[in-house]
């Protein structure tokens, strides 16, 4: 190892870890250390897009946690996995780029995360962005990470499917991350030059030519080492053995909506019940960590296509292989794309002010695990409700490092989610219903059009509906009673400790979690070495005028029956 002692010690390489290790070590004055559990990325299923669903699912690349018996969902056990891995979740998510609207981080300002609204957190979304086109007001070149839209909609079920959208009386945007959110328009991804555009290959492998960086991988992180009230560096297990690393300056924890509040916990930070239960030292009673827990669901609305157009058409293994074959060759082709390229974006009922609903299209009907749904053509929308009421927690259960925290999301408790959920089943019908897609559209394979009433719609979800992977919030920003960290990403009541990542989000955004968290990190970054912080963007925000008054923005051609 480089030094026995560093400036500052960063837990979890992640989305937020590994910016972080970027962006302070470019100060060469700082000597970081950087500590990952998992380890190398060079995988040809985390590099190639399109097999975006082995990397989720294996042990060796991301932690199976699962969650208690979900109350409101038939009490299934939900599948949340994290990454475990450099470039942490970032190395195995769906690469899907979405910032979230502007009003949900104006609502973050009103919880208490002062100046983190969207004037604010907008210069830093630029910061890191390396968009495929043109920049203007929201979007910008030459940043680390690289953002594109696929393959541009080749296939025609796609343009279809937004053509549908704006049939069923919605708007078209042509940029739902840039003025306007709201419409159906081409989706964007975290894809450069045919490779996941990880934040290990944006950020981090830049960084570790520089000599006051270093990695450590394959190492867990036991607790954070306090002296009193102040951090003082880390309880780490590499290879059997034991380590205590101090920390000059600060101790960030960025291992995750699940690591970072576990490990509060295990250092004696958190609510004194829960530490008592677990036999933990109480050393500061927090306790707001690990609570105001928060996800994204989503369910897939599966239909057979009439014509043969569909990627359930190349998941036999031949053609695999050849996609396989052109991407290692080239880096285009089908396995250069997530498929995941159009979208939409749309409120739920009048009186909503931006959307809740989101839209991810897939011209193929097929499962998270990339097995098909059912034999022949189909293409299918994954559809969720993205501003859920319902809050759950993280809670250690002992003081074993190496043993997973008891996770509940009390998904669907809260009536206005489950009303949410019903919103999604009928306003999707309408909108697949629309003329753009009689030529393709063939039977309801999911959820069946038998679902009908809001009693068969509320049992079809507890029993279908799926995690969409945004845990976020269990550290909270702010500065009521439940908030964990100050607007400077600072633990409340512990001096030289931060914590920065999706958990310090005081509420869910409308949209995939990793350009938010990635944002977020820049921003922090800036504020942990002093540096004057960017100025606060004036760019406008396009918002239904109606939106009191209306659902969309004009009446759909074709209502369903």
């Amino acid at each position: 190892m480089k030094s026995e002692k560093f400036d500052y010690i960063i837990v979890g390489a992640g989305s937020a870890g590994c910016v972080l290790a970027n962006r302070l070590s470019e100060d060469s004055n700082n000597n970081i250390l950087l500590i990952e559990t998992g380890g190398s990325d060079k995988s040809i299923f985390i590099q190639m897009p399109t097999a975006l669903s082995i990397p989720m699912n294996t042990k060796k690349y991301a932690w199976q946690f699962e969650t208690q018996p979900e109350p409101f969902l038939n009490n299934r056990r939900m599948h949340c996995p994290r990454g475990k891995v450099l470039g942490g979740s970032s190395s195995i998510n769906g690469m899907v780029y979405v910032r979230g609207h502007a009003k949900d981080f104006d609502e973050w300002q009103q919880h208490g995360a002062k100046n983190w609204d969207y004037a604010h957190c907008l210069p830093y979304f630029k910061k890191s962005e390396d968009w495929a086109f043109n920049a203007d007001d929201y979007r910008a070149k030459n940043g680390p990470l690289g953002v594109n839209n696929g393959n541009q909609m080749q296939n025609p079920l796609y343009k279809a499917f937004v053509k549908a959208g704006v049939e069923a009386g919605y708007f078209a945007t042509k940029d739902y991350n840039g003025e306007q959110q709201e419409g159906f328009g081409p989706m964007h991804m975290t894809v450069k030059n045919g490779v996941r555009s990880s934040t290990a290959n944006a950020y981090l492998r830049p960084a570790m030519t520089r000599n006051n960086l270093t990695v450590i991988t394959h190492a867990l992180v036991y607790k954070v080492l306090l002296e009193g009230k102040k951090a003082v560096g880390v309880r780490y297990e590499r290879k059997g053995q034991t380590f205590d690393i101090k920390a000059n300056k600060e101790v960030i924890l960025s291992a995750g909506s699940v690591g970072s509040p576990h490990i509060l916990q295990l250092s004696g930070i958190g609510p004194k019940a829960v530490l008592n239960a677990a036999n933990i030292e109480v050393k500061h009673d927090l306790p707001g960590v690990g609570q105001n827990l928060q996800d994204h669901l989503e369910f897939y609305f599966q239909f057979k296509c009439k014509k043969p157009i569909s990627l359930n058409g190349k998941l036999d293994w031949f053609s695999k292989l050849k996609i396989g074959v052109r991407w290692i060759l080239s880096k285009q082709g089908l396995g250069a794309t997530n498929h995941f390229e159009s979208c939409g974006f749309i409120r739920s009922k009048a009186s909503v002010e931006w959307p809740d609903l989101q839209y991810h299209f897939l011209p193929a009907a097929m499962r998270y695990d990339g097995k098909e749904a059912f034999a022949g053509h189909g293409f299918q929308v994954h559809i969720g409700h993205n501003k859920p009421k319902s809050r759950g927690h993280i809670k250690a259960l002992c003081a074993d490092p190496k043993a997973h925290p008891e996770i509940l999301f009390n998904y669907l408790e809260h009536e206005d989610d489950r009303e949410g959920f019903r919103a999604c089943v009928r306003l999707t019908r309408e909108i697949i219903n629309q003329q753009a897609l009689d030529e393709y559209r063939g039977e309801e394979i999911q959820p069946g059009t038998h679902i009908q009433s809001d009693e068969e719609i509320d049992s079809f979800v507890r029993e279908c509906v799926e995690s969409a992977y945004h845990p976020s919030c269990s550290c909270k920003m702010g500065t009521d009673e439940l908030a964990v960290v100050d607007p400077d990403t600072r633990v409340h009541g512990i001096e030289s400790l931060r914590v920065v990542d999706s958990s310090i989000f005081p509420t869910i955004p409308n949209g995939n979690l990793n350009a938010p968290t990635i944002m977020v990190a820049e921003r922090a970054a800036d504020i942990i070495r002093g540096r004057k912080l960017l100025s606060a963007s004036e760019a406008t925000v396009t918002i239904d005028t109606n939106w009191q008054q209306q659902q969309r923005s004009a009446l759909p051609k074709r209502t369903t029956s």
